[in-house]
């Protein structure tokens, strides 16, 4: 009931400011756009003229790591370093906003700064790191525009690295910021934190849900009491085993991971975690985007909670060292409870010496504690093996962690050509999907000459077509894998995806390289497949009328097998594309969500999404040669027929299956042509219906060539990173 000494507001509300009141809500089912005008450009302060490469080029990267090492030990009142050093927390910090990272998408990862905002930086295994951020802010104040927020945790963590005495294997620049939460991207179908609903089988680890990495709601990895809050190693390590596999991380990487990460800093959990605060998205707006607020003691210092498990790791928690594999492997430990009820290890029997010190209280001992995580290097057979070889070996150890911190901090910044800055490693590493340079140009002339050569070399334009869209198709700007450069179209696996129609695709490469091989100038067989496919867009648009070049930019290098890792590149197969008509099986996800996926993942947009449809459908390039939604009788013609009676009233349309339809002509009640799911939604959405109607217009078959042409240049040119500023 309303307050009757509170005034009325003096103006009807106009805006839903609150997420929960969207009008939208009373359609749950409706297809969600939202996805695909993500980082929309009023979000973002910068501007168009904004290039963080330039900017980052002015910074001078050594002053900034100056700065944090002088940040690691400048220990602030309102958040007290442990023992004077904040290098675990940054450490922590760091590896969080890297660690939710996954393969099977891209998503996640430290290549946006994403930690900045709901859900990340609310989620239960964050808690506190809105600390470690506002720690930064000074610095972050200092250099600006120069360096990112998402470039600026991972530096952090290096340098907390580096000031505890332990040298990173490098750091590479170029993670821009995005400016508003990330809400579309899926973390997983549980209302609660903590939730454990993402398994098939509840006691098979293998079975957690794709593309998710994390074993629960609001973890990065696994829970540290154990599998559930119920402390078992052999169940945890198989839990730890299949969510590091899911970072494209192996069993040696994964150990050194575990290791190298608990070497410096503690958890924390002495105090009642009930007592906390709200977090920061929950928080009242006199915390300033605080959360987890303790009320409790000082609130900090040794009154910190954050994890619930109370203790360091190794003996000297604030410099790299070897100990944690020397009191993992020579006590024997037991599970105790720490004072905020948490399960954890304990060592039996631990030596005096061998304690660490208390992180704020002088001169006072405490007990090592462990994870079950950390258990689970001791308990699992294979893990016990690596840790025992990297107990022996320290110099093994800190270069297999230096490698693997590397990995884990630079997984998704894509290829190396984008990586910024003067401490960037030489080594060349696999899995950033090296390519060899070319060294060759072409003139426009040279150009003209080699479409013409493509356009008689025996090929159909679809298969030309075909082929240059597959090998485009599997770009991710999630994480800046796939794509046309490296034509690793031709190498295993890619060759044998069923998606790349295996027996088309060697018939279209064996044609190609007969091509190359006739050429005066030895052209890149990635460069030649984009050309023919775009020569072949050029003809098919002269055949409606409409004169168009493609924009064709040449630089394209070939991939070689040893430059590959096939196991890697298996998590890019195409189960699905919706711009070629084509699922592998049925799914439970419906196809035009599908769609979505796909399409955000290559970067595009709604607009640009539905006339590449329309304009694929015209030009025939249905997986199999399928004529579902090929609504023209003039295919391989680069016309708005898709539009013109995708629109037309005269059609009504027929469900034969789920995903099957017959366009039925009302007047005679015979089939006309066949469609999908995928193609009828672009007519009965009423954003994609917008569109469609603009394409369909008497006036627009111009300006259907030319943004269909734009899209397919934007595709076809996503990888080339040398050409965006």
């Amino acid at each position: 009931m309303d307050n009757p000494k509170k005034g009325k507001c003096p103006v009807m509300h106009g805006a839903n400011t609150d997420t929960a009141s969207s009008v939208m809500s009373w359609w749950p089912n409706a297809l969600n756009l939202d996805i695909l005008h993500q980082h929309d450009t009023k979000t973002n302060p910068m501007g168009s003229n904004f290039c963080y490469r330039e900017e980052f080029a002015k910074l001078n990267l050594d002053a900034v790591k100056q700065d944090l090492s002088a940040l690691m030990t400048d220990s602030q009142d309102w958040w007290p370093a442990d023992w004077g050093h904040y290098g675990g927390l940054m450490i922590r910090m760091a590896w969080h906003s890297a660690g939710t990272y996954r393969i099977a998408d891209g998503r996640g990862g430290s290549n946006t700064g994403n930690q900045r905002f709901a859900p990340l930086n609310s989620w239960p295994d964050n808690v506190n790191l809105d600390k470690a951020r506002r720690l930064l802010w000074p610095i972050k104040k200092k250099y600006g525009n120069k360096i990112s927020w998402a470039d600026l945790f991972i530096l952090a963590g290096n340098m907390a690295y580096e000031s505890m005495g332990f040298k990173t294997f490098g750091f590479g620049g170029g993670r821009e910021d995005i400016w508003h939460p990330e809400k579309d991207i899926y973390w997983g179908a549980e209302k609660e934190w903590l939730g454990k609903s993402r398994y098939d089988a509840a006691a098979d680890s293998e079975s957690l849900e794709n593309p998710l990495a994390a074993v629960q709601m609001g973890l990065i990895y696994v829970n540290p009491e154990g599998v559930d809050g119920k402390p078992d190693p052999l169940k945890t390590a198989n839990d730890m085993r299949t969510t590091f596999k899911r970072m494209a991380m192996n069993d040696e990487e994964t150990v050194a991971l575990t290791a190298g990460g608990h070497t410096v800093g503690k958890a924390h959990g002495n105090g009642d975690p009930s007592a906390l605060g709200p977090n920061p998205e929950a928080a009242p707006v006199h915390t300033q985007g605080f959360g987890w607020m303790n009320p409790n003691g000082k609130g900090n210092a040794e009154h910190t909670v954050t994890s619930g498990l109370e203790g360091a790791w190794t003996t000297h928690p604030n410099k790299w060292n070897n100990t944690y594999f020397y009191l993992l492997l020579t006590y024997d430990w037991e599970l105790k409870k720490s004072p905020a009820g948490a399960w954890q290890w304990e060592p039996i029997n631990i030596k005096e010496e061998d304690k660490p010190f208390d992180a704020h209280m002088p001169g006072v001992r405490r007990n090592p504690m462990m994870t079950d995580a950390d258990m689970a290097l001791k308990k699992d057979p294979e893990y016990r093996k690596i840790a025992e070889r990297f107990y022996s070996n320290p110099q093994l150890f800190a270069d297999t962690f230096s490698r693997a911190w590397f990995k884990l901090t630079h997984r998704d910044l894509g290829p190396k050509s984008r990586y910024l800055g003067a401490d960037v490693p030489s080594e060349d590493l696999i899995w950033q999907d090296p390519i060899p340079a070319v060294d060759y140009s072409l003139t426009n002339a040279e150009v003209d000459a080699l479409k013409a050569k493509l356009l008689n070399c025996g090929l159909t334009r679809t298969e030309l077509i075909c082929t240059a869209w597959d090998s485009a198709r599997t770009f991710r700007c999630s994480d800046y894998r796939g794509g046309a450069n490296g034509a690793r179209i031709r190498l295993s696996p890619q060759r044998d995806w069923e998606g790349n129609e295996p027996q088309r695709l060697a018939k279209v490469l064996a044609a190609l390289t007969e091509v190359q091989q006739g050429l005066s100038k030895n052209l890149s067989i990635a460069d030649l497949i984009v050309l023919a496919g775009s020569a072949a867009v050029e003809q098919a648009a002269r055949d409606a009328g409409v004169s168009t070049k493609v924009p064709f930019y040449p630089g394209r290098g070939d991939a070689t097998d040893q430059m590959t890792d096939a196991e890697s590149f298996s998590v890019l197969e195409p189960l699905h594309d919706g711009y070629r008509n084509w699922l592998k099986k049925e799914y439970a996800a419906k196809p035009e969500g599908l769609l979505l996926d796909r399409t955000q993942l290559m970067g595009l947009t709604a607009p640009e999404m539905v006339v590449l449809i329309g304009g694929m459908r015209v030009l025939g390039t249905n997986y199999g040669n399928s004529k579902h939604g090929v609504f023209t009788d003039r295919e391989g013609v680069l016309s708005n027929d898709f539009f013109v009676n995708l629109t037309d009233m005269r059609y009504s349309w027929k469900p034969i299956t789920d995903n099957l339809y017959d366009v039925v002509e009302r007047k005679t009640n015979k089939t006309k042509w066949t469609a999908t799911r995928v193609d009828l939604v672009i007519g009965s959405n009423s954003v994609l219906r917008a569109y469609a109607e603009l394409y369909a217009q008497d006036d627009s078959k111009e300006e259907f060539v030319a943004d269909f042409v734009k899209a397919w240049t934007k595709v076809m040119n996503a990888d080339r990173f040398d050409l965006k500023h």
